[in-house]
């Protein structure tokens, strides 16, 4: 079974998050929990733990553990995440990193993964979940961009580029985000049937232009997605790692709209360029949060700030996002 089945119950509230510090405060938490999420998805650097030491990455996630509002939001509010580089354990880290293996223990120890999950068994920590009854099903789609992503090529980065916030990477014409075995998983995911699917994405997919690390980094790997995202339909996007929040937007088999949310402590004071950026960018605390109307066949994706005030707002119609043919 390509899905793991997650409950029957009908799934309207779900927050995103990523980007928390554990040595920061974490007032966003109370927020979260007044936005009544029926699900909390955690979209990667969940911890700051860069090293090698692994009695260092497990004493970050006890920082979190001990955060009053993660407390009680574990109470009260399944969670489910995603990595990204610093809860892997490196700075844009990749394939290489040689403590993948211990640290892919920790975060399954630290999520609550069962000792028979499938998660344990293979390389990586992909996986996806179904929620809700035929008719209002939800997949939600969790890959591995770390695990086994190739080598990232660089430039030097100019006073220019600092100062627009422009990264150092550049396009590459080989090159891995998911590798073999995850993308034959995940071409199974896509065949599942589901009445809306999520990816949730620790990196960014849909933005160009910025050279930080994103699906933009290995141009074959995103075409494909998009294209499997196309074949498959009625699929939104959340990603994390940027340090602001912002929605995008590409025109492919239908419009495909990405939710950027970062960071729950991490923010920056500038944003860099993004060809496919709808309105204004936020910098400040925030989460995302999706609103499913089952009766309207409506989706509206929010970020909200530490006080729960929309920042971004918008809502597309799950007819929308039907695929639909190309004219020749």
């Amino acid at each position: 079974m390509a899905v793991a089945a997650a409950g029957d119950a009908e799934l309207t509230r779900i927050a995103f998050g990523s980007c928390a510090d554990q040595n920061e405060p974490q007032p966003i938490w109370d927020a979260v929990l007044a936005a009544d999420p029926e699900l909390f998805v955690f979209l990667g650097d969940n911890v700051y733990g860069d090293t090698e030491n692994m009695d260092e990455l497990r004493a970050a996630y006890a920082l979190l553990d001990a955060q009053p509002g993660y407390a009680k939001l574990k109470a009260t509010v399944p969670i489910i995440a995603i990595w990204d580089d610093h809860d892997y354990g490196v700075n844009d880290g990749g394939w290489d990193y040689p403590q993948k293996a211990a640290s892919k223990r920790i975060f399954l120890d630290f999520f609550g993964e069962p000792a028979d999950s499938p998660r344990r068994k293979h390389a990586g920590v992909y996986t996806a979940y179904i929620y809700g009854p035929n008719g209002r099903r939800v997949q939600v789609i969790l890959p591995d961009l770390r695990y086994f992503r190739s080598t990232l090529e660089t430039q030097t980065r100019s006073l220019r580029m600092k100062a627009t916030h422009v990264g150092p990477y550049l396009p590459s014409d080989g090159g891995t985000y998911l590798g073999s075995a995850q993308w034959d998983w995940l071409d199974g995911v896509l065949l599942e049937p589901a009445d809306l699917r999520i990816l949730a994405s620790s990196s960014q997919v849909l933005p160009e232009g910025g050279a930080w690390e994103s699906w933009a980094n290995f141009p074959a790997e995103k075409n494909r997605l998009l294209d499997s995202l196309g074949r498959a339909g009625g699929t939104i996007i959340v990603s994390g790692d940027m340090h602001w929040a912002e929605l995008s937007r590409f025109e492919a088999a239908y419009p495909l709209i990405e939710l950027t949310t970062s960071g729950l402590t991490k923010v920056w004071k500038g944003v860099g360029p993004n060809t496919h950026r709808v309105g204004a960018p936020y910098l400040g605390a925030n989460f995302g949060l999706i609103t499913i109307n089952w009766e309207e066949q409506t989706v509206r994706m929010e970020v909200r700030d530490v006080h729960g005030k929309a920042r971004i707002d918008t809502s597309v119609a799950m007819g929308d996002l039907r695929a639909h043919p190309v004219e020749e």
